[in-house]
């Protein structure tokens, strides 16, 4: 299964890649050449699907817990000031995305939107400290009655060009549903209160939807 955001971007590549080798396949009389642009074309391809495969997650729900967003690698797991919705100290926790991950952002808890926003920026590379503040950036607060309000951040990266957000004020969302995409990166950050039980820990691989990064 492939995400929705993927449709267009694959449908192009696999036109492109048919014209590239019948084209290749009429004009270029060595074997060795064809062949060669054959397989470059279908790498190429390959990787295009993986990107925005979309596999089928079940979640158990729990309001008492906080899922991953995202597949990736915790990379950061600190109080810090949070300075745009809370104006308070938090707990931040980031999962970085490489390119072979999935990339579907899933909601970490289920609740009310009370918060959407998105902030056009800059493109530095996923992991630099600003990226959180600099970059495309989206942050969304979700509410629910037992961890209170739940912050998280789409951040764009040095390939990443474009931040798909689902999430509008009001909306009544679902734990582990999608909740929108980040094509060709990056990042997602997590703020939760101060008191939350943190489960995971630094460089631990995450699945989005399934794995528990806090509880109350």
């Amino acid at each position: 299964m492939f995400h929705k955001e993927g449709y267009t971007i694959i449908v192009i590549s696999l036109i492109v890649t048919i014209i590239v080798n019948l084209v290749s396949a009429q004009l270029i009389t060595s074997p060795m050449i064809t062949k060669t642009i054959g397989i470059i074309t279908l790498i190429l391809m390959g990787l295009i699907l993986q990107f925005f495969r979309n596999p089928k997650r079940s979640t158990i729900l729990n309001d008492s817990l906080i899922i991953s967003p995202v597949d990736g690698k915790v990379v950061a797991i600190e109080k810090v000031y949070e300075k745009e919705y809370f104006k308070d100290e938090r707990i931040q926790i980031s999962v970085f995305m490489s390119p072979l991950n999935v990339h579907v952002t899933r909601y970490a808890n289920s609740g009310i939107v009370n918060f959407s926003k998105y902030h056009p920026g800059k493109y530095l590379v996923a992991w630099h400290p600003k990226s959180s503040e600099k970059n495309e950036r989206t942050t969304v607060v979700i509410e629910n009655k037992i961890f209170g309000e739940v912050l998280y951040r789409q951040i764009a990266g040095a390939v990443a060009r474009r931040i798909v957000n689902y999430a509008k004020v009001g909306d009544i969302v679902t734990q582990g549903t999608d909740a929108g995409f980040i094509k060709f990166g990056s990042r997602v950050d997590l703020f939760l209160p101060l008191n939350s039980k943190i489960k995971v820990k630094l460089n631990q691989i995450v699945k989005g939807g399934k794995d528990t990064i806090a509880e109350k």
